[in-house]
């Protein structure tokens, strides 16, 4: 079997909301010094996603790796590995309005999905970035 055809090794499910669990914490302690940081090169970097809940019409906030596309903000839907989608996407497709906090400060944002030719481009250069996807 070529690399291309193994699948990645991921780490248990435990373990995954272990390190979230610890890296919101870090977040919290520190009043938001320690745990953002802005995408450099081929790495990607963490934004604090607020959005309101879909049903309860809440502020639900959390943290997600993102990508700078010219202007935008280029993040993926995905839970962790897991199956479904994450609680955050799915208030956004209810009410794409959102905030995100970044390395740099806090602005307005609206949310979509990309679409075609800029779906595949994203989800390429997302695949160079971290080959688990």
């Amino acid at each position: 079997m070529s690399v291309e055809g193994k699948r990645p090794r991921l780490p248990p499910r435990w373990f995954v909301r272990l390190v979230w669990h610890a890296h919101r914490g870090l977040y919290r302690l520190t009043g938001g010094r320690v745990g953002l940081w802005r995408p450099k090169g081929n790495h990607w970097g963490t934004l604090t996603l607020t959005t309101r809940g879909r049903r309860s019409a809440k502020e639900r906030a959390v943290i997600v790796g993102y990508f700078e596309d010219g202007p935008n903000l280029v993040t993926l839907a995905m839970n962790g590995w897991a199956d479904g989608e994450p609680a955050w996407w799915l208030n956004l497709q209810a009410d794409p309005a959102a905030t995100v906090d970044l390395a740099d400060g806090t602005r307005p944002v609206r949310a979509r999905a990309a679409e075609g030719e800029e779906r595949a481009r994203l989800w390429q250069r997302w695949r160079g970035i971290n080959a688990n996807l």
